[in-house]
């Protein structure tokens, strides 16, 4: 696997990993987010405009999953992770969040953050074992709130969310 900067030609793939990655929830009773639509082209062209966007491809350089990540209140914001369940289950999301952890080293930025749900196995107790830990409300930042109040406008507070950090 290796990985690399998204290409401008690889947007699509994108929103395909997405939709088959999110197929898991509609396994635990979270059709809402199954169906919910990938970000749209354009929006995940800036991500990639900005050097924020990153693929791990496969032996043939073809995409089976993806990283995008914001910069907030200094840190770097993972705002998506997705991995196709045809790859799931071999260390691919670890080693998009390990290439970015290194990034960030890289750069002087001192964490990672995130926001995902706290009771889907893949989500909280999956970031936990890779380094991330629960941040209180009062650890919150100004930004990560924000983030929080988006999501909740967005009809994602149905189901428990939580925040997390990994210092780098």
């Amino acid at each position: 696997m290796r990985i690399r900067a998204v290409r401008p030609d690889e947007l699509p793939l994108l929103q395909e990993i997405e939709r088959a990655a999110g197929e898991c929830f509609r396994d635990i009773g979270m059709p809402e987010i199954a169906d919910d639509d990938p970000l749209p082209l354009d929006e995940l062209a800036r991500y990639r405009q900005a050097g924020l966007a990153w693929v791990a491809a496969d032996g043939a350089g073809v995409p089976v999953a993806y990283l995008i990540a914001d910069r907030v209140d200094g840190n770097l914001h993972v705002e998506q992770v997705s991995v196709h369940p045809g790859s799931a289950r071999r260390g691919i999301g670890r080693s998009l969040l390990d290439h970015l952890a290194g990034l960030a080293a890289d750069a002087g930025v001192p964490a990672l953050t995130l926001t995902t749900f706290a009771e889907v196995p893949w989500n909280a107790p999956y970031y936990a074992r890779c380094g991330f830990r629960l941040l209180d409300d009062d650890e919150l930042t100004p930004g990560l709130r924000e983030i929080r109040e988006r999501e909740a406008a967005h009809g994602l507070e149905r189901w428990p969310r939580v925040c997390m950090r990994r210092a780098v």
